[in-house]
């Protein structure tokens, strides 16, 4: 009898569910794309049943990933919609959120709805979702129109850029607060982190790179986390990368302010030491901390005080990142090796479970 492919057993299968947190190996029985069925065995009404060996593979919920770029429209020699969704695909990813630094930005409903078309255009399963900005043409001096934006179905709001004049974040924060839509916000002070491209230190130093101090991220953080605390809108923080910052975000939700935070697999995986080879995919923004930063998110996103971790996928050209180091426009694309490397370096080591990985 031939099996009907609308009916499929998977045996052996590991399957993680963040919900019960349960992580267990047994089969499972999809009909019609539906789980019907999760036991240690099944071996009852098989009949037109596809059975595929599973042993050493992983059922999950689909991945989520918090902010990354696209390059379409408007540099697509770096990205296109129809390959930044199939490498979010190919990488677990079923949701994903693209910050709204394209060309033009995302400051207008009407440049929501070209992306949202040219992705609609795509057949993938995935469900794409949009950042608008905070300020037209993301440069953080003029708020949009944050009910049109609103409107226009954006998952929330984020420059994706710090925002230095505080007045400005202060009178944002008020006006976004009844639209109930997440806020995301870089700390970062521009003025201190000058041209770094590596954690200022012993590494800049012996690298001959110029460095970025950690007080760049936390200066920022501290005057952030007393305007959040003054307005009272929730905010989450993005691009975390210092040991110091772990302690204020841990401070901070102690006494009650609404923030969540998060910290790229990047900073998770490398320190400052590792920037001796001058990869330009070490060339991250923030730059990479030190040992101890590295410690810190680390032992952060494992207890909670950092909520998740974020891809950032950034795509660019061979040769944007064919220069020297500091010369290299920041980021690396992510999407399609996150998980298979954080997996490997968290799960099998046994620093965190398969369900700590998992339910971030």
């Amino acid at each position: 009898m031939v099996p009907n492919p609308a009916r499929e057993l998977l045996q052996q299968v590991r399957v993680l569910d963040p919900v019960t947190q349960r992580d267990r190996v047994g089969d499972v029985l999809i009909v019609e794309g539906m789980i019907q069925a999760v036991e240690d065995a099944i071996t009852e009404n098989l009949d037109q049943v596809q059975v595929r060996d599973c042993r050493g593979l992983v059922l999950g919920p689909g991945l989520v990933d918090l902010y990354s770029h696209s390059g379409e429209p408007g540099f697509e020699a770096r990205e296109t919609v129809s390959s930044l969704t199939k490498a979010a695909a190919a990488g677990g990813f079923t949701r994903l959120a693209v910050l709204p630094n394209t060309t033009p930005p995302l400051d207008h409903p009407g440049a929501v709805e070209l992306l949202r078309s040219r992705f609609e255009q795509q057949a993938q399963p995935l469900q794409l979702h949009f950042w608008g900005a905070i300020t037209l043409g993301i440069q953080a001096q003029q708020m949009v129109e944050l009910q049109d934006m609103a409107a226009a179905g954006v998952v929330g709001f984020s420059d994706g850029y710090p925002l230095q004049n505080l007045a400005l974040l202060r009178r944002l924060l008020e006006y976004l607060q009844p639209f109930g839509k997440p806020v995301a916000l870089w700390p970062c002070n521009l003025e201190l982190a000058a041209q770094g491209v590596v954690r200022e230190g012993a590494a800049s130093i012996r690298f001959g790179l110029p460095g970025s101090p950690a007080i760049a991220e936390t200066a920022a953080l501290v005057a952030l986390l007393e305007v959040v605390a003054a307005v009272g809108t929730p905010v989450h923080i993005m691009r975390v990368s210092s040991a110091r910052s772990v302690e204020l975000i841990r401070a901070a939700k102690l006494r009650g302010v609404p923030i969540t935070a998060s910290t790229s697999w990047m900073h998770l995986l490398f320190h400052d030491e590792a920037v001796g080879n001058y990869d330009p995919n070490l060339r991250l923004e923030p730059p990479l901390g030190n040992a101890k930063d590295q410690e810190a998110l680390v032992e952060g996103v494992r207890t909670g005080i950092i909520d998740a971790i974020a891809v950032e996928h950034t795509p660019h050209t061979y040769e944007e990142k064919t220069v020297a180091f500091a010369e290299t426009p920041p980021g690396t694309i992510g999407l399609e090796l996150a998980l298979p490397i954080l997996w490997q370096r968290f799960v099998t080591t046994n620093q965190w479970t398969a369900l700590d990985l998992r339910g971030l």
